[in-house]
């Protein structure tokens, strides 16, 4: 009796060990199983941080086009995601909406968009994609200039300064196709123009994203992040590490510690977490124009341990009394940083940035043991003016001097 038990009992194993194998082999044979598959949506720059993203589709899984199907979770990044389950080999039809067909997404023109596809496969899959409008905005944004992969972080939050900002994220061209690899990362200060004539104060961009890809491909910059770090009406405050005595003195100042801090203590932390960088200060560099190429020359000097990149592009030197000059006078002894400092030479025009100001910072920086040429790259440039247009002429400069590959060679100076 015995062993007849056992013998049924390996019977009725062998036929569920062979149900899994076949279950698992061709798809005609794993009809009826189901498939993970997650959805990773990114939204326009419009969507409040509070916004609820939904897929509608035609599975019963998808809500059967009910307008709210599957609700995905805002991730970090200011990507929305959401997994569900869906049988093997459905043809899938599917869309975006904040919950409603009044809500659903459109093309950047704002008409309709035919119903996203894909088949379900055997194995768990990602389906990434990217909503350019919804059908509820009264007109089209002002059309976007973003090149690349773009991540955000909205409304991030500080323990040291007064407002929330958001973060432009941009990652090099193989970021998806490298799992494995990290990355340098270059801060920059004024994150909105730097990217997006949409968002940029004059209407005219750095073009970083551009000028960043093309140099990538080229094979004369190692593929980096470069993180945009928007400013707030606090900007006068936030990039001085001093007040101005003189006539800024109405615009406030002296905050830059408390940006730093955040920065250093809050931002940076959160970058390490959410993309695949490279954390060691070799490899993370800081940069900015006018009170933004102030307040890195400022944090740079405070902070060697975090970063050794400084990209001063038509720096504040002005700044009360030229505070900057003084304090790199006072170093005890020379920063292994690596600087690239620059001004225009018709900058004075419109503002207070000069060439003798920053010829100024310049020997300053050479006395206390930058070497021309090695660490420090200093250019005059003929003709350019203080805007951002003038800064998206050289910032490819930029990243070859900070971030080359090792076999770039970078052109005979004229």
């Amino acid at each position: 009796m015995t062993q007849r038990i056992a013998a049924r009992v390996a019977f009725l194993l062998c036929l569920t060990v062979g149900f899994g194998a076949s279950a698992s082999g061709p798809a005609a044979l794993a009809k009826g199983l189901n498939t993970a598959v997650t959805f990773d949506v990114a939204v326009p720059l419009e969507t409040a941080s509070n916004a609820e993203v939904w897929v509608s589709g035609n599975d019963e899984a998808l809500g059967k086009w009910n307008g709210a199907g599957v609700k995905l979770s805002r991730g970090p990044d200011g990507r929305y995601t959401g997994s569900v389950s869906l049988p093997v080999d459905t043809s899938v039809e599917f869309k975006v909406t904040r919950g409603s067909w009044e809500t659903v997404e459109k093309a950047r023109d704002g008409k309709e968009i035919p119903n996203r596809t894909f088949k379900v496969g055997t194995k768990k899959q990602t389906v990434a994609i990217t909503v350019f409008r919804w059908a509820d905005q009264s007109a089209p944004p002002t059309m976007r200039t973003l090149v690349g992969n773009i991540r955000y972080l909205r409304q991030v939050p500080s323990r040291f300064l007064p407002k929330k900002r958001d973060v432009i994220v941009w990652l090099p061209p193989d970021y998806e196709d490298s799992p494995r690899k990290r990355y340098p990362v270059l801060y920059m200060h004024d994150g909105q123009n730097l990217m997006d004539k949409a968002t940029a104060y004059s209407g005219e961009e750095w073009r970083v994203d551009e000028a960043a890809q093309q140099a990538i491909q080229a094979g004369d910059v190692e593929p980096l992040i470069i993180v945009g770090i928007y400013n707030t009406e606090d900007r006068f405050a936030e990039y001085t590490p001093v007040k101005d005595p003189g006539e800024f003195s109405k615009y406030g100042g002296g905050n830059a510690d408390a940006y730093g801090r955040f920065i250093v203590e809050e931002l940076k932390p959160a970058i390490d977490r959410t993309f695949r960088t490279k954390q060691d200060p070799e490899s993370t560099g800081l940069g900015g124009s006018s009170l933004g190429g102030l307040v890195t020359m400022y944090l740079g000097v405070k902070y060697p341990h975090v970063f050794r990149r400084l990209a001063v592009v038509s720096p504040s030197v002005f700044w009360a009394n030229k505070d900057i000059v003084t304090r790199v006078k006072a170093l005890k002894k020379k920063q292994p940083l690596k600087i690239w400092m620059d001004i225009g030479t018709d900058e004075s025009k419109g503002s207070q940035e000069t060439v003798e100001d920053t010829r100024q910072l310049r020997d300053a920086l050479v006395e206390e043991g930058w070497v021309l040429g090695k660490d420090l790259k200093y250019v005059e440039v003929a003709g350019a003016v203080h805007s951002e247009a003038a800064w998206s002429e050289r910032i490819d400069e930029v990243l070859r001097y900070l971030y080359p590959t090792p076999w770039y060679k970078p052109p005979p100076s004229p």
